[in-house]
């Protein structure tokens, strides 16, 4: 990567490179994602807002969903019910994690 100044600087200091979002499922300044993560406007809202971390929990549940509806990700109907919890989890009325809340442990 050669040094491109073409963005304008972060109000946030991170090291080079990190593009910070304001996580809109963590409340704090994090690293965003490389990429949208999927296709269309949703992808890209949720590249704008939601942070790596925020994202690798989205895809623990979205494993879970899979398996609990034996779907495949590849399907339509698959694709449809990921997209509608997917917004649910990202930009749902309970979206934000309450304050102080520690996600269950991985067993």
């Amino acid at each position: 990567m050669s040094g491109d100044h073409s963005h304008p600087p972060s109000q946030s200091s991170s090291p080079a490179g990190v593009r910070l979002v304001r996580c809109v499922k963590l409340q704090e300044d994090l690293p965003g994602l490389d990429a949208p993560p999927w296709p269309g406007e949703i992808g890209q809202r949720i590249f704008n807002e939601v942070s790596a971390q925020a994202w690798k929990q989205w895809e623990e549940r979205q494993k879970m969903i899979l398996n609990e509806y034996r779907l495949l990700p590849w399907q339509k109907e698959g694709q449809e019910l990921i997209r509608t919890h997917m917004e649910e989890f990202f930009f749902g009325e309970n979206a934000a994690l309450p304050p102080g809340y520690v996600p269950p442990r991985s067993k």
